[in-house]
């Protein structure tokens, strides 16, 4: 394929991924297929001579959809949302034509230096403390991780080797195994200290867990890994209070801030501690202003080495929205989960199971955790709207998140509609 071609195909797809988004309510939002259904689809080994392209379109229709799961379908209420826009969209395809490895400043000063003031811009959007801002002098500041787990990791990293170090400073002696054996991490059964836990959206009391670890000289990680995109709403950001005692601080704007996946953003508050547990210098890697502390290389911030330029989504969202629009954004879909509350608040046959604060809604039939499992059951294989469960306080309970970017009002009653029906028919399947 040559640049002409590619102009022409480039359009084309274009053209294919809009017309999928404009229509995918159309199409099933989960999929009907068994396990293992693409191999017997496509042949056994790669082509030895080259197909067109025509071919290869052909069968995305054929050989994928069938086996996609539409996450940004305005019926998809499962897991928690995962971001998606038009401009991020675009960012990621620029971001493929530089095809830059990101792991030092000297491998494309661009994309080390646009991450460090997207990470600054976003910092300053949820009003954190300026301990975590790097600006030009800052001991603090932020990096894109792949996913909200590899962050809580690579704190947890960075954490024992800030341990490891405070004790051989007081005891030089003290061989490090004997050190590293004896060190306890203490979590909650959401691991870390959370603001949006993935069952029920629960936020800890980190006013009341940060003096302790301060105090104790503990490392305190916070992961707001859905909940942090409404950060930058002003009736939202007291749910992030308490982040002044934080040492790290992790979000998902890939989930819910319109930057499509991947985009997890985590600061620190002391980069050195950072990377004292990363630092690696081989001569290939090293470059003439690694130490001249006006530049970050973010191989030192992450378990990688190489890193996609992913802060040119950043900078298109951010742009392309603006705050405000951001924040409508948010704000619409807490509206939506809001109304799809005050439905299951209005039939006595259903209770809500935790409190609504953000976009999800906990909720189930009155009665045993069966009933409810086979309500789940039949709204799943019925494969017009697709929820998840979770399990609070031993019960069986139903999670509906309002997901996609194009859920509008008619999407959350007609969901609620078909919800309402077939709890109707398991109830009069009951023995009465």
């Amino acid at each position: 394929m040559d640049a002409t071609e590619f102009r022409r195909r480039g359009k084309e797809m274009v053209d294919l991924i809009a017309d999928y988004l404009e229509n995918i309510e159309q199409r099933p939002v989960y999929p009907d297929v068994e396990p293992g259904y693409l191999r017997s689809l496509i042949p056994e080994e790669a082509p030895e001579e080259s197909e067109t392209y025509e071919d290869v379109v052909k069968d995305i229709e054929r050989v994928i959809m069938p086996g996609v799961t539409h996450w940004h379908s305005p019926y998809f209420y499962a897991y928690f949302p995962t971001a998606n826009s038009f401009p991020a969209m675009l960012a990621d395809m620029l971001s493929g034509a530089i095809g830059c490895i990101g792991f030092s400043w000297a491998a494309s000063p661009a994309c080390t230096e646009l991450e460090t003031v997207m990470m600054d811009w976003l910092g300053k959007m949820l009003k954190l403390p300026e301990d975590f801002i790097a600006g030009t002098h800052g001991q603090g500041g932020g990096v894109i991780q792949g996913t909200a787990s590899e962050a809580t990791l690579v704190a947890l990293l960075a954490a024992r080797s800030r341990a490891v170090r405070m004790i051989l400073a007081s005891d030089p002696q003290r061989p490090e195994t004997g050190i590293t054996s004896k060190l306890v991490a203490y979590s909650s059964d959401q691991f870390c200290a959370t603001l949006g836990t993935t069952p029920s959206c629960a936020f800890d009391h980190i006013t009341e867990l940060g003096p302790i670890c301060n105090a104790e000289k503990i490392w305190m990680h916070i992961d707001a890994a859905y909940a942090g995109s409404s950060f930058i709403c002003p009736e939202f950001r007291p749910l992030l209070n308490g982040i002044e005692f934080a040492d790290s601080f992790n979000f998902n704007p890939h989930k819910w801030l319109l930057v499509n996946f991947d985009c997890s953003t985590m600061w620190v508050r002391k980069r050195s501690d950072l990377i004292g547990a990363f630092k690696m210098d081989p001569l290939y890697l090293k470059h003439d202003h690694q130490e001249s502390g006006l530049v970050t290389d973010y191989r030192h911030w992450q378990i990688p080495l190489g890193r996609r330029f992913r802060s040119l989504k950043m900078w298109f969202v951010f742009r392309m929205y603006g705050l405000k629009g951001l924040q409508d954004y948010i704000r619409k879909h807490v509206e939506l989960a809001k109304e799809f509350e005050s439905l299951v608040r209005a039939d006595q046959r259903f209770e809500i199971s935790a409190d609504v604060v953000l976009g999800l809604v906990c909720f189930r039939l009155k009665g045993s955790n069966e009933v409810n499992e086979t309500l789940l059951k039949r709204i799943n294989n019925g494969r017009k709207i697709h929820l998840v469960p979770c399990q609070l306080s031993g019960q069986f309970v139903l999670r509906f998140a309002v997901c996609a970017r194009t859920t509008e009002s008619r999407h959350i009653r007609e969901a609620w509609r078909l919800i309402t029906q077939l709890a109707e028919e398991v109830m009069q399947e009951l023995p009465h």
